[in-house]
């Protein structure tokens, strides 16, 4: 070839590369220009949630948050605040669009889903979900049984499955008025019956609140019934047992329990719920309220007793109160050993996908992937995770770089409520919450830009700054034990199940609706057994729904649970062995 050749070949190369170079230019910026454009009209986002407590557009600060950085509104669809959510989730599922971003369960739930063509395949969007892929065996494990990625797991954590994924408190425990308590001269507690007299004492101290309301020592609500009561599950899990389906499960695996059988721990707490209405001890209003009523009489002193932490302390343990000397804290009951849930590698039970009808599923997958980072993290974990809120806001980093509690964090979270400024959203710190009420990790998992977990009342700062006059109390009859976690610890009271993420295979058609009919047949007479006139009735009653369920074909159903259950203990020991350090 030629010299002048040479150089006519060079510049037609050097041209091709301009030009294609120009092509790619182009290409890039008009979908940057596409992206921004989209971006500009405010995208309104059907949120599917069985998790959720609220219904609605959601509002103030996180919705402020979530609006600047992706222009979207989330509209919470709430089956536990709709009322019949199996009907709602059947009626949306059947119209073919069950929301543009769904929360519900990683089993049959899931595989229904996918297999009715209701979630969207995000392969391709997850290659650039930085955030969630740091859970790639998480991802990887909720989609095992199909050939996409439809769902992103909850709940996820890079801690051993044998430790306890709670704070400084665990799920479940018994929750009390401790001023209350020490007015009493701290009553010893041997079992979980010794509590009636105490509480019925309690209730004696305090018999109204300062707003003139009927106190009583436990009050119920019937949202969270399933395949059983849930106010009568909650105190099983005092010794050990996690639900599946009808079966109650220890956590070691070292029992199984029918929950009709008639020395069961669930017909033991329904036994206990009866005694204590025979007393006058249970609110009466119990049959008809929701959570959020429950809540509100938490808030206002008419409730002694709590399952949870992040109910009875988190409603009434107010910096007000606490200065007053009245809280929550919970009561050594001796012969107890607390269900906790171990952390999980996989996640949780629920997951989050991406609607197949959705608008603007990449938009969505930017939102999901921003509730795996640090600062999705801070803001949106649910109510009962510790969710420290807006870095500025609510908390900073101190001289030292420790993170602290700003002093509109301490009214906010610890105050019991604070009007957030205008330039975050306005309106009430607690309405404006993520009402999601979702957690995506969790809280005891170290938070990477300040290297301590994402949950406020594990920091250092928080544990010297809430010191008063109530955890002193309960620390000085405690062993000085500085957390429940630690108390249970020293007791040796906490019963881990390691974190396996099992997820009971499909019911098949027939056990589905026997399921069904069986289910409601146990809630409705369970609720009849709390409220019987007298023994007589409750015997009467607990046979008549022994009976009915048998008839109805529960023994049918038990045997596929307990199989069910058994199949979980192997996969929590597998994990264990697994993963365990």
């Amino acid at each position: 070839m030629t010299k002048k050749w040479k150089k006519i070949v060079a510049a037609g190369v050097l041209c091709i590369g301009l030009i294609t170079g120009l092509i790619v230019w182009y290409s890039v910026n008009e979908s940057s220009s596409k992206s921004s454009a989209a971006k500009e009209k405010t995208l309104t986002v059907d949120v599917y949630d069985g998790l959720a407590n609220y219904m609605g557009i959601q509002k103030g600060w996180f919705a402020k948050e979530v609006k600047d950085k992706f222009n979207i509104k989330l509209n919470i669809i709430a089956p536990n605040v709709a009322g019949n959510g199996d009907t709602l989730y059947q009626t949306r599922t059947a119209a073919g669009d069950l929301g543009d971003i769904v929360i519900v369960d990683t089993g049959e739930q899931y595989k229904e889903l996918v297999k009715g063509g209701l979630l969207y395949d995000a392969t391709d969007l997850y290659k650039n979900m930085k955030n969630v892929k740091k859970y790639k065996s998480a991802v990887k494990y909720i989609n095992k049984s199909s050939d996409g990625v439809y769902g992103f797991p909850t709940s996820v954590s890079s801690l051993s499955p044998t430790t306890s994924s709670e704070g400084t408190d665990l799920n479940y425990g018994a929750y009390l008025r401790w001023d209350l308590y020490a007015e009493l001269g701290y009553p010893e507690v041997d079992t979980l019956e010794d509590l009636l007299p105490v509480m019925a004492d309690m209730q004696e101290l305090q018999s109204t609140t300062d707003s003139g309301k009927k106190v009583y020592a436990f009050s119920l609500f019937s949202d969270w019934d399933g395949n059983m009561m849930g106010a009568a599950k909650q105190l099983a899990a005092l010794y050990g047992y996690d639900e599946l389906g009808f079966v109650l499960a220890k956590a070691d695996g070292s029992d199984y329990q029918s929950i009709i059988d008639s020395d069961s721990e669930y017909v033991r707490a329904l036994k206990f719920y009866y005694e204590a209405n025979q007393m006058g001890l249970v609110d009466p209003e119990s049959t008809t309220q929701n959570y959020d009523t429950l809540y509100s009489k938490f808030q206002d002193g008419q409730v002694l007793f709590s399952w949870w932490p992040w109910l009875g302390q988190a409603a009434y343990n107010t910096t007000e109160n606490l200065n007053a000397g009245k809280g929550f804290m919970l009561v050594p009951i001796k012969d107890q050993t607390i269900f906790s849930y171990g952390a999980s590698v996989y996640g949780g039970s629920q997951f989050i996908g991406i609607g197949s009808k959705a608008e603007d599923p990449e938009r969505i997958s930017e939102f999901i992937d921003w509730l795996y980072s640090s600062e999705g993290v801070l803001s949106n974990a649910s109510q009962t995770q510790g969710s420290a809120g807006i870095q500025g806001l609510t908390w900073n980093l101190n001289d030292d770089g420790l993170p602290e509690l700003s002093d509109f964090g301490k009214e906010a979270l610890l105050g019991g409520d604070a009007t957030v400024p205008e330039e975050y959203g306005g309106g009430s710190y607690s309405d404006g919450s993520s009402a999601l009420n979702v957690t995506t990790v969790l809280g005891i998992d170290e938070d990477p830009d300040t290297g301590y977990p994402y949950n406020y009342t594990l920091w250092k700062t928080y544990q010297e700054e809430t010191t008063n006059s109530i955890k002193k109390d309960w620390s000085d009859h405690s062993g000085g034990a500085e957390t429940t976690i630690d108390y249970l610890k020293q007791n040796n009271q906490i019963l881990v199940a390691p974190g396996a993420s099992y997820v009971a295979p499909d019911d098949s058609s027939e056990i589905s609706t026997l399921r069904n009919q069986v289910k409601s047949t146990i809630v409705e007479y369970s609720w009849k057994m709390v409220f019987a006139e007298n023994e007589t009735e409750f015997n009467s009653l607990l046979k008549e729904m022994q009976d009915t369920a048998k008839g109805l074909g529960y023994d049918k159903v038990l045997k596929v649970d307990m199989a069910n259950a058994k199949d979980q203990n192997d996969q929590r020991v597998a994990v264990a062995k697994k993963f365990a350090e």
